[in-house]
């Protein structure tokens, strides 16, 4: 039986270059990347789209929109980094471990899905489940203005650009640097709809993203008001370790820290594919819940491998880096 072929469209960026990584090394399938002076030609990429098994799409959002145009009513599967079809018609949402492991199913039969965004992937694996549940009282957030959420992020994140800035010689760099940089300053940061559709919110969360000088790794943080709880500590556990358990990827934690002296750090999934909740507060009557991973990994590439894996049939944490 001949291999799947996998075309990887927009490999030269960091989501790009760590899935032909992990893909790389696997023999159940065929890797195929258009030449450096073709992978800009339409003809080339129309012809590519439709030719492979699968289509990973590690592309600027104009040029997701472009890609899935070109594709058309290709057969092929497509899977989209960008944020360009995360709340679009006809694409599945791509984490697998929401609705209590339901989504898995959907993304298994869908031909077209949207791989989720880093920072949206750590708030609503926190959220979702509370919300279904109905542990969470929508009705008691005042519109889902409410929660709020702090999110803690290495620079690989933003692109060569930016790499490029935290990685120049320190004599030629911005000391500014050096400290954490709050972003999204706005409150229109473009994970912001994502969140919103899949938590069943009807206003964003105040939403605070840092950036650091570090490369990889991802920790955010959501606090829950007891007001909205039905429910305290040990109700909470209960949803996310029904939810999550020990999974494969995602599993819960309880109250981590301990290894780390009370600490957590955001580098302690950096370079796996794994994702951590855990829970923490409860005897003060405040909780805060914290997913923790690599937003190379469970943020990006690790999780469009993932889906990857459902959609064309393979063990789900094949190729995985797991922890």
């Amino acid at each position: 039986m001949a291999k799947p072929v996998v075309f990887v469209d927009g490999a030269s960026g960091t989501t790009g270059l760590r899935i032909r990584e992990r893909l790389g090394a696997r023999d159940d399938l065929e890797l195929f990347a258009l030449p450096d002076d073709r992978r800009k030609d339409p003809a080339a990429r129309r012809d590519a789209l439709h030719s492979c098994d699968a289509a990973i799409l590690c592309l600027p959002d104009d040029a997701a929109r472009e890609a899935a145009a070109l594709a058309g009513d290709s057969r092929a599967v497509l899977i989209d980094t960008s944020t360009a079809h995360r709340t679009a018609p006809g694409w599945t949402y791509g984490f697998a471990e929401l609705e209590g492991g339901a989504r898995r199913d959907a993304v298994r039969a869908s031909r077209r899905i949207a791989n989720p965004g880093c920072h949206a992937s750590g708030f609503v694996a926190l959220v979702e489940p509370l919300v279904r549940s109905g542990l969470l009282r929508l009705d008691a957030l005042g519109g889902g203005g409410a929660l709020s959420c702090f999110s803690l992020t290495g620079y690989t994140g933003g692109g060569k650009k930016m790499i490029a800035q935290y990685e120049a010689s320190r004599d030629e760099r911005d000391p500014l640097l050096a400290a954490p940089r709050l972003y999204g300053l706005s409150q229109a940061h473009k994970h912001l709809p994502e969140m919103v559709a899949q938590c069943s919110l009807s206003a964003p969360p105040a939403f605070c993203p840092v950036v650091a000088d570090f490369p990889c790794g991802m920790e955010v943080l959501v606090p829950l008001p007891a007001s909205a709880l039905r429910g305290g500590a040990d109700a909470v556990a209960a949803v996310y370790r029904e939810t999550y358990g020990d999974g494969p990827v995602v599993r819960f934690a309880g109250g981590a820290g301990e290894s780390e002296g009370g600490f957590l750090s955001a580098a302690a999934m950096a370079g796996c594919d794994s994702m951590e909740i855990s829970l923490h507060g409860g005897e003060s009557g405040r909780l805060v819940a914290v997913a923790r991973f690599d937003n190379l990994g469970k943020g990006a590439s690790g999780a469009a491998i993932q889906n990857l894996n459902l959609a064309l049939g393979f063990p789900e944490t094949a190729g995985l880096v797991l922890r």
